[in-house]
């Protein structure tokens, strides 16, 4: 499966020049916690980092700055680690276990945004794939009865 099938293709964005507090506001109104840093090159958005709730309330918060007067670019994580949309998703697996990440985001064609997919929503098709295994057993039973009767 390409991992570019299972990404959140809805992606809360902001520029590297957005304050701390925009992007928690964001976080706020969309119900997330990340956002992906983005630059405009000719109109397309690329990935240029992401900043995480946990990026603001260890970086900002738990050092007394104030999260109006400081920048995302200042705070992003900004050795991003991203996926390509064709890429298995046991590749993408595989690079996030490596590097100890839980939220990737997918690139297209000329490294354009094509979304995110975060640790929680492999693990949901992972699971998915698992029950389609689980039911294989009952399945050959009940075939193996008809043809052996």
């Amino acid at each position: 499966m390409e991992v570019g099938k299972l990404c959140t293709v809805d992606t809360v964005c902001c520029a590297r020049d957005e304050s701390v507090q925009g992007a928690a506001l964001l976080m706020r109104k969309h119900h997330v916690g990340d956002i992906v840093v983005v630059d405009d090159v000719d109109g397309e958005r690329t990935p240029a980092g992401i900043v995480t709730d946990r990026d603001i309330v260890v970086s900002v918060v738990a050092l007394g700055l104030d999260p109006a007067g400081l920048q995302v670019g200042d705070i992003m994580t900004d050795d991003l680690l991203t996926a390509d949309e064709h890429d298995d998703v046991s590749v993408t697996i595989e690079r996030m276990r490596l590097r100890g990440i839980r939220r990737v985001p997918v690139v297209g064609e000329g490294g354009r945004l094509a979304g995110i997919v975060s640790a929680d929503d492999l693990l949901g098709f992972l699971a998915e794939e698992m029950e389609d295994l689980a039911r294989i057993s009952p399945y050959q039973q009940q075939h193996e009865r008809r043809v052996r009767q």
